[in-house]
């Protein structure tokens, strides 16, 4: 199942940088190995804003829950999900 999923990063103002950095380190790592497995098929940033666009392909909400939950940078998100189902005038054959 495909997720359109916006997500808004908020680090804390007074996070210290050493910190923030080593959670923004584990969170690019995290992002890299799904994509790699082909769970986050898309990501684009939003140009000026700490947010993002994503395509997330998960086997039901409990594994998109999962998947998410494990980003490190979670607790200073706020995230919009949109489900998506596969347009029937579509040519591409990869969208389900």
């Amino acid at each position: 199942m495909l997720y359109q999923v916006e997500m808004t990063v908020m680090i804390p103002k007074d996070m210290p940088v050493d910190v923030a950095d080593e959670i923004k380190a584990r969170e690019k790592a995290y992002a890299q190995d799904l994509q790699r497995q082909g769970i986050w098929r898309h990501l684009w940033r939003h140009a000026g804003l700490y947010k993002n666009t994503s395509i997330f392909e998960c086997r039901d909400n409990a594994h998109l829950h999962e998947v998410l939950m494990g980003l490190p940078l979670y607790p200073y998100m706020e995230v919009s999900i949109v489900p998506l189902c596969r347009h029937p005038s579509s040519i591409r054959e990869d969208d389900r």
